[in-house]
């Protein structure tokens, strides 16, 4: 039976966003009755986030949240570090005007997401517009490296580092710097200065290291 594709994704944001907490149990029979759908479509949804380690499963234990790791934190960060300064920099080379103006596009989305959370209290319902808007950000500043290899890599690392982070820390303190940062990538990306983009990428993810690198 096919996956249906819209449930999949609702799913996986309900994962990544932290509205389970981390070791919880992931009942598929409750979740095919809250989509209505079958429990062997849920079961086969849940199996295939297990594949990209955003569900654990184990025999006679089931489906459950993934533990917060420090260590895995670390290693998610290293990762996005590596692909998104490659891919923003190959995209650099590659991209053309039609690019540049979909990254602006997608900049100016998720700043205006992140303004509204920065400007008040921190709204649960915007969590999934910004994590997408942010998502939809990283992905686009890769998106004209001419892999898809590193853009089907980086999908895997975005979300696990996005649950992850999530799990960990709930205050979004961070916000305010993020819009600085964010718009600190696209400037450098758009002069194309491949250098000062690597630096700016690093700085934007280095407060998720966990240990020194």
């Amino acid at each position: 039976m096919a996956i249906e594709i819209p449930i999949f994704d609702t799913v996986r944001d309900r994962i990544v966003n932290g509205e389970f907490a981390p070791n919880q149990r992931l009942k598929s029979a409750d979740l095919a009755q809250e989509y209505a759908i079958s429990a062997s479509s849920m079961r086969e949804i849940l199996f295939r986030l297990s594949t990209v380690g955003l569900v654990n499963f184990q025999e006679q234990r089931g489906f459950r949240v993934p533990e917060q790791s420090d260590r895995l934190q670390h290693d998610l960060t290293q990762f996005r570090v590596l692909l998104e300064s490659e891919g923003a920099v190959l995209s650099i080379r590659h991209g053309d005007i039609d690019w540049e103006s979909r990254l602006m596009a997608a900049h100016h989305r998720l700043s205006h997401i992140e303004n509204r959370i920065n400007g008040g209290p921190f709204a649960t319902s915007l969590l999934t517009l910004w994590t997408r808007a942010e998502q939809a950000f990283h992905q686009t500043l890769i998106e004209a490296c001419g892999s898809d290899v590193l853009k089907e890599a980086h999908d895997v690392v975005y979300h696990r580092f996005r649950q992850q982070m999530i799990a960990k820390d709930r205050d979004f303190e961070y916000v305010p710097e993020n819009v600085t940062q964010h718009q600190g990538i696209l400037d450098a990306v758009l002069a194309k200065d491949e250098a000062l983009t690597r630096s700016r990428i690093h700085e934007h993810l280095s407060r998720n290291f966990t240990r020194p690198v």
